[in-house]
């Protein structure tokens, strides 16, 4: 297209003024075309509402080196105030430009609510109304994109279900542009501050101080302006050495000299955001600017003849820094650092400092032009994003080995079944003495699987916990025996409860091994050992913290005199699978176990150790809102007389394995067994066989699971009785509320209470586990 007059009458018309990415540009041949062929396929023909792309443009402008580059013809700061010329929406405001540069960058917390209600909206909008909490949480979104354009695939995910795809892709495109036009504005030296907007800032403080200025912008603001700057100073001052040396020049000429250097002082002055001030060669101040005044707290009369040095905190003082970075700034013609610095009241802020040497004509050092930034709040965002992407990360990687946790104790289950199952059948066969031996340590191996398999479906959430008001107390010295048993002599075991702790809401069978398992730890952790306290203390909790939210709970605390753990074992103690004990001592997921329940339950475990000192667990559990033992005894059922019958029981399982498992432990109690391997199969054999007295169905199975086949046959057979075998990971949470439920793996035992249940009291609910001894 070339750059002719066209061009600008294009360009003004489609935006209503000539923006100064596009007249800087002109410079460049070539590249012109390109950059406006791009400014009209992702800018000016983007579909999405001017207003809305206007908006943005100035809220992700606070990371541009250059903002008032940007923000300039595109914050509807001049001529009519509508975006692009757009005549159809009404004019912002300087206050509305004002907040836009404000808005913070988001925190985890925020920025974690604002992908839910993205991610929850039902009803997709073309784009937000300005200032609407969609709009802010839009904005939230897609600052992290544009910050990391290539990650955060749940942030993408979050704005595409908000928006849909297609507006996602226009999304995309426009913030392509405004990374260009970023790149424009900061490449090219020849931009600068036209008198409408030095007025308008004037007239705005607030604005020249957002614009010259962003607190959150990359560390340097760009090479050339502080050039200038520098240039500026350098010259204003030989001037100024020059006029005081020639004070019997012509008046005239000292005059226009003078009139030169109120006008430079007047520049300086008005830089705000800059401590700008002068040096001499042994670092005493002697100059000071507004920016100095406003930034460090003193007042020019107070701070001139003083060292430079005072502004340094004490650690900097005591390794001589003010006095380095002076001769570092003379022998290398320039001085470049950040730290942290105090201001007059005692304040520390993190400041980026510059300091460049100052010579005469004859290159004499004559003294220094230093200049100090505030970055505090850019700095405190960067962490912020840092400690948000950490946090995003442990998410992601604990919801992946969750799900694979969870996979692997489903499929283990079936196997276990099948497993204890046959060695069940096989030893009540067998007649030598050795083999039934060898048959009783597969049961054992297999039972410390089923233990095992157990911890993983609790730590990966996929076992559901049975919640209950529980007393504490009485839970603990039920299973002082199991604990004096498994701690040994060598463990002195000591419990601190005072009087009137409440009950708590959890699963009672969970805590006990949580409990157990902490025990153990600490065990291990005192080869010679020594004593194991067990408290508890009524808490509460008025604001939240961490994933503790206000109400009333109990913590019960295990404490050690063990090895303790040093930061960096402490750190990982949660890690599933780590573990600092010898090969086939620990899995490893005895803490993970432990932090599962609390999280479960509406709790936290906290860790407190140090090397050498022992190490304290806490498990903090919510107090339960009904304690009455009325309560707990309400979910309790009696256990069936065992009645001795023949029944017709068909057995439905996809896994072959399980399925002839189930069907032999059956036959060798001496039950008719008829076998499917799926839903319709079994509905066939139902409507064929008659007779059946009762179904025993495995819950994950293709086509139909187990629960759509319990719908199937309560409609056609009401009264006939069913059996649900399940490992629970496959189990929606609360799916087996009021169903007879056999949990996987399970013993012969198991099975047959598990049917004379059923055939006793079928509108019971029952859930029935194979509880292998833990370890």
């Amino acid at each position: 297209m070339g750059v002719t007059p066209t061009f600008h009458d294009e360009v003004a018309g489609r935006c209503g003024v000539l923006p100064n990415f596009f007249c800087s540009a002109e410079a460049a041949p070539g590249l012109i075309e390109r950059l406006w062929d791009f400014a009209k396929s992702a800018y000016l023909d983007n579909p999405l509402p001017s207003l809305f792309k206007e908006r943005l443009f100035v809220h992700l402008s606070r990371f541009c080196v250059a903002r008032y580059c940007i923000v300039r013809h595109v914050g509807f700061l001049v001529g009519h105030g509508r975006p692009a010329g757009d005549a159809s929406v009404e004019p912002e405001t300087v206050d509305k430009v004002i907040a836009l540069l404000r808005r913070p960058i988001p925190v985890s917390e925020t920025l974690e609510a604002a992908l839910g209600r993205l991610s929850a909206r039902t009803v997709m909008e073309p784009m937000p109304a300005p200032g609407t909490e969609f709009e802010n949480d839009l904005f939230d979104a897609l600052t992290v994109l544009f910050l990391e354009p290539l990650g955060h695939s749940p942030v993408r995910e979050a704005v595409r279900t908000a928006v849909g795809e297609t507006n996602l892709e226009f999304l995309l495109a426009f913030m392509a542009f405004i990374r260009a036009a970023h790149y424009w504005t900061e490449t090219h030296n020849d931009l600068a501050y036209e008198a409408d907007m030095l007025g308008l800032m004037e007239q705005n403080p607030e604005l020249g101080e957002l614009l010259l200025d962003p607190a959150e912008a990359e560390q340097t603001r760009g090479a050339v302006e502080r050039a200038r700057a520098l240039a500026t100073l350098r010259e204003r001052e030989e001037q100024f050495q020059a006029a005081v040396g020639a004070l019997q020049h012509d008046l005239q000429v000292q005059g226009a000299e003078a009139a030169e250097l109120g006008r430079y002082r007047l520049l300086v002055n008005a830089v705000t955001d800059y401590a700008i001030y002068m040096l001499d060669p042994d670092g005493r101040i002697t100059s000071w600017n507004a920016g100095a005044r406003r930034l460090k707290g003193y007042e020019e009369a107070e701070i001139l003849g003083r060292h430079f040095s005072d502004f340094y905190i004490d650690e900097d003082l005591a390794a001589s820094l003010p006095k380095l970075a002076l001769a570092a700034a003379a022998k290398d013609g320039r001085f470049e650092g950040e730290g942290w610095r105090v201001r007059k009241d005692g304040t520390r802020f993190w400041a980026n400092v510059i300091i460049d040497p100052i010579r005469n004509p004859a290159g004499e050092l004559v003294g220094y032009a230093k200049i100090t930034r505030d970055l505090t709040e850019r700095r405190d965002a960067q962490l912020s994003l840092e400690r948000t992407r950490e946090v995003l990360f442990q998410s992601q990687k604990m919801e992946a080995l969750g799900q694979l946790t969870g996979g692997i104790a489903h499929d283990f289950n079936n196997l276990l079944t099948a497993i204890i199952g046959s060695l069940e059948i096989a030893r009540r066969r067998a007649t030598d003495p050795s083999v039934i031996r060898l048959i009783d340590n597969a049961l054992s191996g297999a039972e410390r699987g089923s233990s095992l398999t157990h911890r993983m479906l609790v730590f990966a959430r996929r076992q559901e916990l049975d919640r209950q008001p529980v007393d504490i107390v009485a839970l603990v010295h039920g299973m002082a025996d199991l604990l004096e048993r498994s701690l040994g002599p060598s463990v002195r075991i000591e419990t601190r409860f005072p009087l009137g702790i409440p009950w708590v809401n959890t699963d009672a069978n969970q805590l006990e091994m949580a409990l157990l398992n902490l025990a153990v730890n600490a065990r291990d952790a005192m080869p010679k050992g020594g004593p194991v306290v067990i408290a508890a203390r009524p808490e509460t909790v008025a604001l939240a913290h961490g994933r503790l939210q206000p109400g009333d709970y109990v913590c019960l605390s295990l404490t050690d005199a063990g090895e303790g753990m040093d930061e960096d074992t402490l750190a990982r103690a949660f890690d599933p699978f780590f573990t600092t004990k010898e090969t086939g001592k620990g899995t490893g997921l005895g803490l993970a176990m432990a932090h599962g329940l609390a999280e479960h339950s509406g709790g936290q475990l906290t860790l407190r150790s140090e090397k050498g000192r022992g190490t304290t667990a806490e498990l903090w559990l919510p107090v339960a809102k009904k304690t009455e033992e009325a309560t707990v005894a309400e979910a309790r059922v009696q256990a069936p007389a065992k009645e001795n019958r023949r029944l017709k029981v068909l057995v439905v399982d996809d896994d072959p394995i399980v399925l002839i498992n189930t069907a032999a432990m059956l036959d060798d109690v001496g039950h008719e067994v008829f076998e499917a391997s799926s839903a319709r199969e079994a509905l066939a054999i139902l409507r064929r066989e008659r007779g059946v007295q009762l179904v025993i169905t495995d819950q994950g199975m293709p086509h139909m699971t187990g629960l759509r086949l319990i719908e199937e046959i309560k409609d056609s057979w009401p009264e006939l009785p069913v059996i649900l075998a399940t490992g629970y990971a496959e189990l929606p949470p609360g799916a087996h509320r009021g169903q007879i439920t056999l949990a996987k793996p399970f013993r012969e035992h198991d099975l047959a209470y598990a049917v004379e249940t059923a055939m006793t009291a079928p509108g019971a609910r029952r859930v029935l586990s194979f509880r292998a001894p833990v370890r």
